[in-house]
């Protein structure tokens, strides 16, 4: 039992660690890509222990420095217990939610099979979905328990947006669950390694292309991302719901974004590009088309599995960096228009048709 309880401890220690690294590279993308695109020279300030420059390892480093050192100023007449739980709210169900994401297959050690899943359930889909829809509460609560209008505002606008988007987004992932048959995200990652006519990956996306425009789309928007960052739009409320939080509280705000875009990235590499699946690459090897074989060892096969999974996963944050920077910020009108008029309906007649296929697939 001991042993059950340490392994299960060190995936969780590793999904954290790695999570958390995840969202410093986002920011890093941020400031610095961000530059890149838009010709300019960006975060170049920063020098941290003698080393200077805006690097990747200084942006991770200098930001919660900063933030820890900075005053935790709470404003007259506001409730504090609420003003100190809204952060913790917004932030600790997203950070557990990548939990239930597999980042590989099977590690094969001291005659045991350890899945490569911090949290293997058979309803993975149904737990992730209800964690990232308890992130509302933080934004709710840090609108409300601020005593300032205007960050009521932005906790109305971020909820609003929020629950109108998950639902186009919970039908998408409906689409894919009907195409797979199961809601363990595991056995949707396994299911993506057959091979199409023998040479094309099976993965999610060939299936369902439609239900993986609308994840993206309904998943930026759920994370409060350009062009759809209205709850924070700088110009209308002055950085809305999380403007009377400093220190510590501000960057759990500041890193739960970056976290809800590392599990949007999970979540798109898992049901829609094969998760930790390498095309080709079997638990002995490498079985390419022709009838060619390369063997290798269980543990680079393990560690492919899961180099394979960080790298698509860091592909679709840097997408949705990418897009953030792309598109200007949309009025809030066509914001919730976009979501009811036009997501909402795509997604439920794709979830139709899906029906009607495997049904007509089925007979």
């Amino acid at each position: 039992m001991w042993v059950e309880i340490g392994i299960a401890a060190i995936k969780t220690g590793a999904i954290l660690g790695v999570v958390m690294a995840l969202a410093g590279v986002f920011g890093w993308f941020e400031r610095k890509v961000s530059a890149y695109m838009q010709d300019r020279v960006g975060a170049n300030r920063c020098s941290v222990f003698g080393f200077a420059g805006a690097g990747l390892i200084n942006t991770i480093m200098a930001d919660p420095l900063k933030f820890a050192t900075k005053e935790d100023f709470v404003p007259a007449g506001v409730d504090r217990l609420l003003h100190t739980l809204a952060p913790c709210v917004n932030f600790f169900p997203v950070l557990v939610a990548f939990a239930a994401i597999p980042f590989g297959d099977v590690l094969e050690a001291g005659g045991r099979s350890i899945n490569l899943q911090a949290v293997p359930l058979n309803v993975g889909v149904l737990y992730i979905l209800a964690m990232v829809s308890l992130s509302v509460y933080g934004v709710v609560l840090g609108g409300w328990a601020s005593n300032n209008r205007f960050s009521l505002l932005g906790g109305i606008r971020g909820s609003a947006q929020m629950i109108s988007y998950e639902l186009a987004m919970g039908l998408s992932i409906v689409a894919m669950v009907m195409t797979y048959g199961t809601l363990d995200l595991q056995t949707m990652v396994r299911a993506q390694g057959h091979l199409i006519g023998g040479w094309l990956p099976a993965w999610g996306v060939l299936y369902q292309p439609l239900a993986f425009l609308l994840f993206l789309t309904a998943g930026m928007a759920e994370t409060k991302r350009s062009p759809f960052d209205l709850p924070e739009g700088e110009s209308e409320l002055v950085a809305g719901y999380f403007i009377e939080f400093s220190g510590v509280k501000y960057l759990m705000f500041f890193m739960t974004d970056f976290i809800e875009v590392a599990v949007v990235a999970g979540l798109l590499t898992t049901m829609f590009f094969g998760g930790w699946q390498v095309p080709y690459l079997m638990r002995d090897g490498f079985h390419f088309p022709l009838g060619v074989t390369v063997a290798l060892p269980h543990l680079l096969v393990v560690a492919l599995q899961i180099v394979s999974f960080l790298l698509k996963v860091v592909f679709f944050g840097w997408l949705q960096c990418l897009i953030r920077w792309t598109l200007p910020r949309i009025r809030y009108d066509q914001l919730m228009g976009l979501g009811w008029k036009g997501l909402l309906p795509v997604s439920l007649a794709n979830v139709l048709a899906t029906a009607v296929v495997i049904l007509a697939w089925q007979a």
